[in-house]
């Protein structure tokens, strides 16, 4: 999931306080914001209802769990208001975001809208089966992984598909700068990247409104990961592309819709405050590449806490993502040992900017 809780920046201002799960709260006109449980320290989803006519637009569906199923049963009349859901826009493939898009396009015979990057991804990852692929045990070998750490994730392997029902055999595409009419209202769609290979953001110039998605959170900042799927991908790159993409082409004005925690204004000076977060991390990193090193050894310039095991998945990727980054702009590289393990070191001469 997410990083740790980090203080918002204080130029953030949020006009909504927190609401209970399954409690509908009118965000904008025609614009609706409730929340849906997680089993994890960020305990919530926020999901979004935007009228559609005679039908609601619903933008994210919850986990594919039983509490998820549970809160859609107990209060699915309270926040549909008599109303069917006529269309599903799913942001991005984690399954706290697609879990339900299934079942719930199902009932009411509704549309799945995503990206096709996402949607397919999707359908990848949930037909992952035991056992673990090699490639996948060899990817976090290199990163320095102990056997027993191996075998944890031998038996947690395939959980993805376990956290979401069964998906939609088919679904509508959504692509960057489409614009998607929602109730008389033109949705200007700007794709992210980073945290996901297409993650769709939506935009409505006249309300302005921007569903963020995990694109942009005000208090947390997305997990951002080379996975074994994609080793030597740049995805620090593509992410910090995304921030700077988002910034030019949507005004500082809007009422940003995030995902976690609740809406905000400040676009721009949070956008601002995660790629300096990236660019600390970057220079912390470099600064410990004057000897070779695995990715277990640099978690201390990556994160404040201690790493348990629940967390090792997404800290070896995100640190990944910053040695990868380097990697790809000459400013490091890397040797692999006898045992298979990869060794980082900083390229002699090498001038950091992590503007680069």
């Amino acid at each position: 999931m997410d990083d740790a809780v980090q203080s918002a920046p204080a130029k953030l201002t949020f006009p909504h306080e927190p609401i209970d799960f399954g409690t509908p709260h009118k965000v904008a006109e025609g614009v609706y914001w409730f929340r849906s449980p997680l089993p994890f320290g960020l305990d919530h989803i926020n999901l979004y209802l935007v009228d559609d006519g005679e039908g609601w637009t619903l933008i994210d569906t919850g986990l594919g769990d039983d509490a998820t199923a549970t809160m859609w049963a107990e209060h699915g009349d309270a926040i549909l208001q008599g109303r069917p859901i006529s269309r599903i826009i799913c942001t991005h493939m984690h399954p706290d975001h697609i879990g339900m898009a299934g079942e719930i396009s199902r009932r009411f015979d509704a549309r799945l809208w995503m990206s096709r990057g996402e949607y397919l991804t999707s359908r990848v990852l949930v037909s992952d089966k035991a056992p673990a692929p090699d490639e996948a045990i060899a990817f976090y070998r290199a990163a320095g992984w102990t056997e027993e750490q191996l075998d944890r994730y031998r038996k947690r392997f395939g959980m993805y598909g376990k956290a979401v029902r069964r998906l939609p055999d088919s679904y509508r595409r959504i692509q960057d700068r489409q614009n998607i009419e929602i109730g008389g209202r033109n949705w200007r769609v700007i794709m992210g990247a980073g945290h996901s290979p297409e993650h769709v953001c939506l935009w409505q110039p006249e309300a302005k409104l921007f569903i963020s998605g995990d694109q942009v959170l005000p208090r947390i900042t997305p997990n951002v990961s080379v996975w074994p799927t994609e080793p030597a991908g740049d995805p620090l790159g593509d992410w910090l592309d995304a921030c700077w993409r988002i910034m030019a082409a949507i005004p500082d004005d809007v009422l940003v819709l995030p995902s976690h925690n609740e809406p905000f204004y400040g676009l721009h000076v949070r956008l601002d405050a995660i790629i300096e977060g990236h660019e600390k991390r970057l220079e912390r990193v470099a600064s410990r590449l004057t000897e070779p090193k695995r990715v277990i050894d640099l978690f201390g310039a990556m994160f404040a806490k201690e790493i348990g095991a629940s967390d090792f998945v997404m800290a070896t990727g995100e640190t990944l993502a910053h040695l990868s980054y380097l990697v790809h702009r000459g400013q490091a590289r890397y040797e692999t040992d006898e045992a298979s393990v990869a060794w980082f070191t900083r390229c002699e001469d090498a001038e950091f900017d992590a503007d680069d």
